[in-house]
């Protein structure tokens, strides 16, 4: 796959990401390899540069990325810094992907509002909060929108555009470019939508089977066998978890405890934290539900017997 020169029609080519976990780390490269200069900003500097890395064997084996293609993604991140002020100086356009904390997330806007050009439009890439409830902790609430991007975002590109009845439509329609410049295909939402379209299809298929392991009534390679087979999808809602990552999915059943102090998401949380401590964290540590990088529901054998 040729790297393609990008022929801009409009000034944007600085970006920064807030946050190299799992989607963090993909939005950089594939923003990085599209042709715009990439500043990352996060906490571990290491952890940062070895997720973005380990991208390499996924885009050879998906977009058949030569050694020298992915290298031309790696130089154009040109900045990987534990300091916000650095990463956000002359930034366009600022994607946030931190861990899914309405508090962390408060401190950071906060912060980088302070630091950030008049210019830079902010986006975030929660799965949690809306845009509505994020904005008021800026100084920008105009140039404040969502984007939220789908796991593996090199083969399933959508990204979900959400404004408040405060963006300004030209923020709408400059997301809407840079989405399409990344190869993303954008969904523009005409409300505001807890969960967006993906997530609010979604989240009922995980938080369901979730539900029924935590219950004890069947485990979670038996439960996706049955959904797989029954509906003909690649994987079930355990093997799904692996790729969004147990970490993640912990943190929105807590604040969905938070929010409804329903005990059942308490027992869902308790479970998952005793698999995070034993390093099951999903796909990148190598193990979650399923072991990687083989997982049994990736066996032809798996759906038979």
């Amino acid at each position: 796959m040729a790297v393609v020169k990008v022929r801009r029609k409009y000034e944007m080519k600085n970006i920064m990401i807030a946050g190299a976990g799992v989607l963090g780390s993909q939005i950089a490269y594939q923003t990085a390899l599209s042709g715009f200069n990439v500043s990352v900003y996060n906490h571990h500097i290491d952890t940062a540069e070895r997720r973005i890395k380990a991208l390499k064997s996924d885009y050879e084996r998906d977009l058949h990325l030569t050694d020298k293609e992915f290298q031309q993604g790696l130089d154009n991140i040109k900045v990987i810094t534990d300091d916000i002020a650095t990463a956000v100086k002359d930034a366009d356009l600022m994607i946030e992907a931190l861990p899914e904390s309405l508090e962390l997330k408060e401190r950071f806007y906060e912060e980088v509002s302070e630091l950030a050009p008049d210019k830079t439009i902010f986006a975030s890439n929660s799965s949690t909060f809306i845009p509505s409830q994020l904005a008021p902790y800026t100084d920008r609430p105009e140039r404040f929108l969502n984007m939220h991007f789908a796991n593996q975002i090199w083969k399933f590109n959508v990204v979900e555009i959400m404004g408040t009845s405060q963006t300004s439509p030209e923020v709408i329609e400059e997301a809407t470019k840079f989405a399409r410049e990344i190869k993303m295909v954008p969904i523009i939402l005409n409300k505001e939508q807890h969960g967006y379209i993906l997530n609010s299809l979604l989240i009922p298929l995980l938080a369901s089977g979730l539900s029924l392991w935590a219950k004890g009534v069947a485990d979670p390679a038996m439960i996706d066998k049955d959904w797989m087979i029954s509906t003909g999808a690649p994987m079930g809602p355990f093997g799904i978890l692996d790729m969004v990552g147990l970490r993640t999915a912990a943190q929105i059943e807590r604040n969905a405890y938070a929010q409804t102090k329903d005990e059942s998401h308490k027992e869902i949380v308790d479970k998952m934290e005793q698999m995070i401590q034993e390093g099951h964290e999903g796909k990148e540590s190598g193990q979650g539900f399923y072991n990687y990088p083989n997982p049994a529901f990736m066996d032809p054998d798996f759906l038979k017997h």
